[in-house]
């Protein structure tokens, strides 16, 4: 699933008549770079959740021949776990991939996505996040989100720490994290609290560049990072 629905407020005014994940970086729209990282990975179907400019990102998406694209349009924004909620009928009864759309990230040696899905345990996990490092985070100046113990199980920062990873956007999950959540609106945080505390909500770092675009500056921190290394394509 690509979480696509936001309205980037942080971005305007450059989100003001165009969606975000519309928004260029490097010559090409967020949502497309997403998407090529999902093929690339093995993913042959997406869903695309909208709501800001929905339409926009449905006429752009029109033309990729893959992943096969269905889209979950959501009449009132949900947030991250309302979104996707709506979306499990469409997304299956196993585990599956949720991207925000206001990322980019280079694997490293491995494919990240494949190194997700390599270390999932069922018995263990109902969620598994995909987290970056806050000192290699291009577009990325805050605190950090998380402390990973050994084992891959994580913690949050508590209000007086620094810890040394962010959540990349990027996870695996099983549908059963959604048992027993409220419908409409409400954010993931609200299950990764409750898979917290189950010991069930592990993290994996992440081993290749990695680009946050939520403001202006953001976009041109990373624009000139991608230009610095060279970047030229997929």
């Amino acid at each position: 699933m690509v979480l696509a629905a936001g309205f980037g407020k942080r971005l305007r005014p450059l989100t003001e008549e165009t969606p975000k994940p519309l928004v260029k970086v490097a010559g090409r729209p967020l949502i497309d770079w997403v998407l090529d990282r999902l093929v690339e990975g093995g993913v042959k179907h997406a869903v695309v959740n909208t709501h800001w400019l929905g339409e926009r990102i449905v006429e752009h998406l029109s033309h990729r021949t893959a992943p096969k694209i269905v889209y979950s349009h959501e009449a009132e924004i949900l947030e991250t776990g309302g979104g996707i909620k709506k979306a499990l009928p469409l997304l299956g009864s196993g585990l599956f991939f949720a991207v925000n759309a206001k990322i980019l990230w280079l694997n490293g040696k491995t494919n990240a996505l494949h190194r997700l899905a390599a270390a999932w345990d069922d018995a263990r996990m109902d969620a598994l996040l995909l987290l970056q490092p806050t000192a290699t985070a291009v577009g990325y100046d805050g605190p950090g989100d998380f402390a990973l113990d050994p084992q891959g199980v994580i913690r949050r920062r508590r209000e007086w720490e620094v810890v040394p990873f962010l959540y990349s956007g990027i996870q695996l999950l099983h549908p059963r994290l959604f048992d027993g959540s409220p419908d409409g609106f409400f954010s993931l945080n609200l299950l990764y609290d409750r898979a917290i505390e189950a010991g069930r909500l592990y993290g994996l770092r992440h081993d290749g560049e990695w680009y946050h675009v939520s403001t202006p500056r953001q976009l041109t921190e990373v624009e000139e990072r991608l230009a610095e290394v060279g970047f030229r394509g997929r």
